[in-house]
């Protein structure tokens, strides 16, 4: 049946499967555990342990514009409105249990991996003390130099190992680790294929609205370890290259005039409008930096390879490199400009995002805009104020295009 599914009919499939086979590993006494992003969920896999991941389960409420209930009941017990709202709308359905939106079990374990921020650090740490429940820490120290240091690799290879005598420890499993390489084969062929469809974007027209990537990147975030996510990745991959054969670009009506880069978590309670105000200026999203934060690979039983891998995280990695990854995206994928999302809940990022724009602008020329807003929160962003940077970037990249055809750039 899955052969006669387009990649967009099977991400919905897998989707509903995720949270429903969930739902139902609790009902039948499993174990579920509550876990970031970014984590080595291999452990999970090879363990069986049904895992969600609250920024999805986040995300996908506050695109359902559900998120205000439980940000209020968070900001109602004492959390700032500074913090995370990611975070205050996981900890206010920790309370409330309940979303219109989507429903997850609460868990039996928290596994929490701090390289994608410091927040997660107490607000996991919260969690498991709130819900009595163990919580399996990777602490993983940010990369202040270029290239992730050898002495980081084996303090994290030391804690995925540890990690592994936690979770046999909780479960009362042995580890299988003929499984555990199985996965470890499926997880990073699961990130190839994510990043070889996301790749596609580089072609003229582009194959890929931008914003189907912050769709699909559901999967890649909470399924790496299954074959079904891999071959959900190589689908789309296919369905794009077919479309980049056929000289197709990324909507049914419309020219491509712009290509643009996307920095930042998207605005979801407010995704319609900020994807459909691009569009109406023939503005494709073509890339992020997205595609390299899940491109996760390592070679089969190397656990200094998998260690240096989410080691490696963009998040965790110095302004330098950061910097150099941007203007590769520029160059790779011709883009005519960026749009820096400033999102509040993401203060990593936004501190360094001016200068990261300072930057680019200078080695590449190419012009960008900042608006504000935030990835859950509703009430930051400003639909007047997103039109008009945007407008604003429309004459930055024609006056840019004027320019190149007079030669004078």
């Amino acid at each position: 049946m899955e052969n006669t599914l387009t990649s967009k009919q099977l991400l919905a499939k897998l989707q509903a499967e995720h949270y429903a086979g969930a739902m139902q590993a609790k009902k039948e006494g499993k174990l579920v555990a509550w876990a970031t992003s970014i984590c080595p969920q291999e452990l999970l896999e090879t363990l069986d342990i049904d895992v969600v991941y609250p920024e999805n389960h986040a995300a996908a409420i506050g695109a359902r514009k559900d998120a205000p209930q439980f940000i209020a009941n968070a900001e109602a017990k004492g959390y700032s409105t500074d913090i995370c709202s990611y975070a205050r709308v996981n900890m206010g359905y920790a309370d409330i249990q309940f979303s219109e939106a989507e429903n997850i079990p609460m868990p039996d374990l928290i596994f929490c991996c701090s390289n994608i921020c410091n927040t997660v650090i107490k607000w996991y740490e919260n969690l498991a003390k709130t819900l009595h429940i163990p919580l399996v820490m990777f602490d993983m120290p940010f990369n202040h130099t270029f290239d992730v240091p050898e002495h980081s690799i084996r303090y994290m290879r030391g804690q995925i190992e540890y990690a592994i005598q936690q979770l046999v420890d909780i479960t009362g499993k042995k580890f299988d680790y003929d499984k555990f390489s199985e996965v470890m084969k499926v997880s990073s062929e699961s990130a190839l294929w994510w990043r070889r469809a996301t790749d596609l974007g580089r072609n003229h027209p582009s194959p890929l609205n931008g914003f189907d990537m912050f769709n699909y990147m559901a999967m890649i975030v909470c399924a790496r370890g299954k074959e079904s996510t891999r071959d959900l990745f190589k689908l789309w991959h296919d369905e794009m290259a077919e479309k980049v054969r056929l000289g197709k670009g990324p909507w049914k009506e419309g020219e491509e005039k712009y290509r643009i880069m996307w920095d930042g978590i998207a605005c979801w309670p407010h995704l319609s409008v900020t994807y459909k105000t691009l569009k109406k200026y023939g503005i494709n999203m073509v890339t992020s930096t997205y595609p390299e934060s899940w491109t996760i690979v390592y070679e089969q039983n190397d656990l200094d390879g998998m260690a240096r891998a989410y080691s490696a995280n963009y998040a965790n990695r110095n302004l330098d490199y950061g910097t150099g990854n941007v203007i590769k995206l520029v160059r790779d994928f011709d883009l005519d400009g960026i749009v820096y999302h400033s999102n509040r809940s993401c203060k990593l990022m936004d501190f360094r995002q001016y200068e990261v724009q300072r930057r680019i602008e200078g080695a590449t020329g190419v012009p960008s805009v900042v608006f504000d807003g935030d990835q859950t929160d509703p009430r930051i962003f400003s639909q007047a104020q997103y039109e008009t940077r945007i407008q604003a970037l429309v004459e930055m990249m024609e006056e840019n295009k004027i320019k190149k055809q007079r030669g004078d750039l």
